[in-house]
């Protein structure tokens, strides 16, 4: 029998883990950057933390069954999770908080494929208890300087705004709704004809359909409907960080009021952070407002504005496999540190036990026994070991250099 990780799972050898950990400290360096600090909650949690009101489908959750019959599930998100968190374990703390994550996320995908991907790694961050302009350029410019670190070349935001594209659709009859909605999402124009819609209707779910691209061009057509202050409002809003953003003259933006995400706890701006490598489109993290999230947790129902993002590891790796900036092996140890004689092995491990405890990081290792000189020397080249430090008895070295 060959044992295999279970379905939609994968095993991350040396050399995968280098490669992830060198994405991920790139990304932490810049969320240090910006002020903020990571945040560990837990992988499993009970179904109505991660469903988020109904926001996420319970479908989606891979979900488990404890002693006490009660409902748990293995994270879909990160969101739901930090917003249970804060509200319950933060009640006190000073606003804004700025905190990011470095975690894997878990979703049950129902498609016709074997093995399919169930396990995902994501870096991300939260912004709380800020709204407005600032809190969303904040973001949005987080994203510009994440993908720079990664030297991320060919990349745009699509930016939405799930307000202003709600209260549009609310022209529509509730028993229609989701599925004009559900078309409008997956840019289907064959199902909004195909609705029982009057003309006048169908137009506006097209119109709807086409408010996206040049960001002054979907500004414009948005204007020219029939809207109310509170809507007039939303969009003068969102055309100010569009102005925002655009006056740093390099921020690639397409603005997608169509943009219709499945998580429906966004209550602003929504974006998916795209790149465009050789034709090849692929999404490579999502965000947005969710400024009744916490609402749902705080013991007192009190919302707490909340925007964020997560960047996917493996599509981010994906991208810049190519580069060659990712490390090609995993990390060689500095020194070999090999006992010459059996009464030498306590002085080889205080010698081996000195170079660790170097202001700088050291790699030892210490010879196990079993191998002659020879093969000594070719475990060290073959795993590109600079030193060996042959210890005597009496705790002197011979240091060899193989570089």
């Amino acid at each position: 029998m060959v044992y295999q990780p279970a379905a939609g799972a994968r095993d991350l050898l040396p050399l995968d883990v280098a490669q992830k950990r060198w994405i991920e400290d790139r990304l932490q360096e810049v969320f240090h950057r910006w002020g903020y600090h990571r945040i560990i909650t837990s992988t499993l949690e009970r179904m109505d933390t991660l469903m988020a009101g109904e926001a996420i489908q319970r479908q989606t959750v891979i979900q488990l069954q404890n002693s006490e019959d009660e409902e748990l599930g293995l994270r879909p998100e990160l969101t739901a999770s930090i917003a249970r968190t804060v509200v319950t374990r933060m009640a006190g703390v000073t606003y804004p908080q700025r905190l990011y994550y470095n975690a894997n996320v878990f979703r049950r995908i129902w498609e016709n494929r074997h093995n399919r991907q169930q396990e995902f790694y994501q870096a991300g961050v939260e912004l709380l208890g800020a709204a407005g302009l600032l809190a969303n350029a904040e973001v949005l410019l987080l994203v510009a300087d994440c993908l720079a670190a990664l030297s991320v070349e060919r990349w745009y935001v699509i930016l939405g705004e799930a307000g202003i594209t709600r209260s549009l659709l609310s022209v529509f009859p509730d028993h229609i709704q989701g599925k004009v909605r559900s078309a409008i999402a997956n840019l289907d124009r064959i199902a909004i004809e195909n609705l029982p819609l009057s003309e006048e209707l169908r137009d506006r779910a097209k119109l709807i359909l086409d408010l996206r691209g040049d960001s002054s061009e979907v500004l414009r057509k948005v204007k020219s409907l029939d809207l109310d202050q509170a809507q007039q409002e939303a969009v003068n809003n969102l055309a100010s960080l569009v102005d925002l953003l655009e006056s740093r003259g390099d921020y690639p933006l397409i603005l997608d009021l169509s943009l219709i995400e499945t998580i429906d706890y966004y209550t602003g701006i929504v974006f998916e952070v795209v790149s465009d490598t050789a034709g090849q489109v692929q999404v490579l993290g999502r965000g947005g407002r969710y400024d009744k999230l916490l609402g749902l947790y705080h013991p007192q129902g009190e919302n707490i504005p909340g925007v964020g993002f997560a960047l996917n590891i493996e599509d981010l790796y994906q991208i810049i496999q190519s580069t060659q900036q990712l490390p090609q092996a995993p990390p060689a140890s500095d020194w070999l540190i090999v006992p010459e004689t059996g009464n030498a092995d306590a002085a080889a491990f205080a010698y081996a036990q000195k170079l660790r405890d170097s202001s700088e990081m050291v790699r030892v290792e210490i010879d196990l026994g079993g191998r002659d000189t020879a093969a000594i020397r070719n475990y060290a080249r073959d795993r590109g070991i600079a030193q060996i430090a042959w210890i005597k008895a009496d705790s002197s070295p011979t240091i060899e250099s193989l570089s």
